[in-house]
């Protein structure tokens, strides 16, 4: 889908770029053309301008991890859907995980999902491609011929499961060496959390649900960075959750190791303590954990331990979550108020400034994603010659989150009622607006939606 020069153009006026001085920046074409102190630059003939005094500028937001459950599961959530509500929360790329229907682990599947992120024009879509066949974890899946199709796949995961056998988590890591790849670990121990609904702890003891011990993550974590040292690839740790995990990638990285580690902002915000009143919106995997794991692993984002914030954005239907806990699906959407999470646990609390989050939700996971260069680059700086991919965030906004009035077919957020901080007001695809005052513009010529399900 090609914009004309008047939609990809815009000057936004007056933002403070990474939380600094109030600047100008003007797109053309799709492109940063100039950026200059606040007042300064005019608008050409045709190209929208945007007022943003007091709002926070940052480059385009890329998320690592995502369920879009295209094809297969429909229901819950779709490209089109899914890629609406991540413009929303101001994101400009997304990186969609394999566990679909049929699995994402050929280059035809791949290539399906790829294209139904172009049809639907919100924001780029990067399929993640399965490590094993059907993620069943005996065979690896077609890994050379995914990195090698149009989609060109660098990351792979059998994220929702673990790739337990060591021996094919080395061949996976040994075989994606090829192509400069990346091996994303859903770390979790099979044995030892059969049956595992909660964080094993004091309060799945005084609730009566099955625990979900840390040591079942860090098992694996401690594991795989042994293999990718010894075949000397790239390993990155999803959905980090523990303080022992922290302290495993810690010293990893201390050892000059090639490992990168993301956490969720549900992570970031959420503990145990939730699950008390058993609501099923607060199982998720892997589990929220204790009050002190919370700490350290927004120490762990602090201080650069851990790389990213990555959403693991996970819809389900309504009948999947609207049940008893046991019986429920793990996961919870997250998508649209990451940047609101963010804001209320590291940056008003004084632990990161903006420049730190456009780092750990823009930078970091283009570069581990491979996408911060070639024909369509994510994650670049606000500079003249760089892509005109955006955010506009109103920090001093406080909204009430409810999960109706979302861009998500789902509705299973565990901030419901919850009031956050901050609100994204614009996002810039390219120098396209996808959001302007904070609604979903959606792109000439696009499908329309179908309908939601929820």
């Amino acid at each position: 889908m090609t914009a004309t020069r008047t939609e990809s153009s815009v000057l936004v006026v007056g933002a403070q770029v990474l939380g600094g001085e109030p600047q100008d920046v003007l797109v053309l074409d799709g492109t940063i053309t100039d950026v200059a102190p606040a007042g300064t630059l005019t608008a050409p003939d045709g190209v929208r301008v945007v007022e943003a005094h007091g709002l926070v500028l940052l480059p385009g937001l890329v998320d690592l991890h995502t369920h879009l459950r295209e094809p297969g599961r429909e229901d819950a959530e779709t490209v089109l859907t899914g890629t609406r509500a991540a413009a929303l929360g101001g994101f400009t790329a997304v990186h969609a995980m394999a566990n679909t229907t049929p699995v994402a682990d050929t280059a035809g599947v791949v290539e399906q999902v790829w294209r139904l992120g172009r049809d639907a024009g919100w924001v780029d879509v990067h399929p993640v491609g399965a490590v094993s066949v059907g993620l069943a974890g005996e065979q690896l899946a077609e890994l050379g011929a995914m990195a090698s199709s149009a989609a060109q796949v660098r990351v792979f995961s059998d994220d929702g499961k673990c790739v337990h056998d060591p021996v094919l988590m080395r061949r996976a890591l040994e075989y994606v060496k090829a192509f400069d790849g990346v091996v994303a670990q859903h770390a979790q121990e099979p044995r030892l959390t059969e049956g595992a609904q909660m964080h094993e702890g004091v309060v799945s003891a005084e609730i009566g649900l099955r625990g979900w011990p840390a040591v079942a993550e860090e098992a694996i974590i401690a594991r795989d960075i042994l293999l990718a040292e010894h075949v000397g690839s790239r390993l990155h740790v999803c959905h980090l959750s523990t303080a022992g995990s922290v302290e495993l990638v810690r010293r990893a990285k201390a050892r000059g190791l090639r490992v990168t580690a993301e956490v969720t902002p549900h992570h970031l915000i959420l503990t145990d303590e939730n699950a008390r009143g058993y609501d099923p919106l607060f199982k998720v995997n892997p589990p929220l954990r204790t009050e002190a794991d919370v700490e350290a692993v927004r120490a762990g984002l602090e201080d650069g331990t851990i790389d990213i914030v990555a959403t693991d954005h996970a819809p389900h239907a309504r009948e999947d979550k609207d049940c008893e806990w046991d019986a429920a699906a793990f996961g919870m959407t997250g998508l649209e108020t990451a940047l609101s999470v963010v804001q209320a646990t590291m940056v008003d609390t004084g632990r990161m400034t903006w420049a730190d989050v456009a780092r750990v939700m823009s930078t970091n996971p283009a570069r581990i994603g491979r996408i911060d260069e070639g024909e369509l680059p994510q994650g670049r700086p606000v500079a003249p010659g760089e892509p005109g991919n955006l955010v506009l965030l109103d920090p001093s906004a406080r909204t009430v989150v409810d999960p109706r009035q979302q861009g998500t077919t789902s509705d299973n957020s565990p901030f419901r009622g919850t009031e956050l901080p901050g609100r994204v007001v614009a996002t810039f695809l390219r120098g396209r607006a996808t959001v302007l005052d904070g609604a979903a513009v959606a792109p000439a010529g696009s499908p329309a939606p179908r309908e939601d399900v929820r």
